[in-house]
């Protein structure tokens, strides 16, 4: 009977195994006992943070000014320093320009965007005519070309970074967007690129090196729709914030914003 217990002793995950040996050095009598005490002192320490806890409230208002709040190139957008956002359902059409089709891959993170984030519908068209939102996968041989014939329309553009998304917003929010995405040097990049540059083709258009868990920051390594840019996704397509809005004018209503951002969040 009392061996029963010992492998559940040693599977605790906050257990050190020479603790639990030492268990098995005390008198038999006493063992049982102990044991017990462990096991009341687990069942009754406090539950790891939810990913959506992870933030702080103050971290997460300075998220939402530093990527909201600006723009990376700063040309491209009506009013760099206003709220930008679509209001209507997001169309998305993808060119697949690459040798490689990727098409597959772009539509579940489109749909994936349409899950996580409360108030954004996502919805694929195969009607080029219909998309607000257009992304072009290229090789990239084709990305300068792509960029000036599609996305500048001036063939003598200067052409910046390794990928890219424009913007053209108004007073009503955000009107087309488009993406160029490069597909044949690595995954990673592949992958990179996809994540941040539809997730700003969105609204948050602005990078900041101090957003360490964000894909809106070109020093960071990250590749995938974290947490925190959910989180970040989720304020920005909150009802109460409007297209247009000031920094000051979101100042009142953002700590409420957040509560409700984490509860959507999971």
């Amino acid at each position: 009977m009392a061996r029963a217990w010992r492998p559940w002793l040693f599977s605790m995950p906050f257990i050190n195994p020479l603790v639990a040996k030492r268990v098995f050095s005390l008198p038999h009598v006493l063992r049982p006992f102990l044991a017990l005490i462990i096991a009341a002192l687990w069942l009754s320490a406090p539950a790891a943070k939810a990913a959506n806890d992870s933030f702080s409230t103050v971290e997460l208002l300075a998220g939402f000014e530093k990527t909201v709040f600006g723009l990376e190139y700063r040309s491209w957008s009506w009013r760099p320093y206003q709220v930008k956002k679509f209001t209507k359902p997001v169309q998305f059409y993808v060119y697949n320009l690459s040798r490689r089709d990727r098409r597959g891959t772009v539509h579940r993170f489109v749909k994936e965007i349409g899950r996580r984030v409360g108030g954004l519908t996502t919805q694929i068209t195969n009607d080029p005519a219909a998309a607000n939102f257009k992304v072009y996968v290229v090789d990239r041989a084709q990305y300068v070309p792509v960029v000036r014939k599609d996305i500048y329309k001036n063939d003598r553009a200067k052409v910046p970074g390794r990928c890219l998304v424009r913007v053209v917003s108004g007073r009503k929010g955000i009107k087309q967007s488009a993406a160029v995405i490069v597909s044949d040097e690595g995954e990673f990049l592949f992958k990179r690129c996809l994540v941040e540059e539809i997730l700003q083709g969105l609204g948050p258009m602005n990078d900041d090196e101090s957003l360490t868990h964000s894909v809106f920051n070109d020093s960071s390594r990250h590749s995938r729709f974290t947490v925190f840019d959910q989180l970040i996704m989720n304020m920005l397509y909150d009802p109460r914030i409007k297209p247009g809005m000031s920094q000051e004018q979101t100042k009142d209503i953002l700590p409420l914003v957040v509560r409700d951002a984490r509860r959507r969040v999971r």
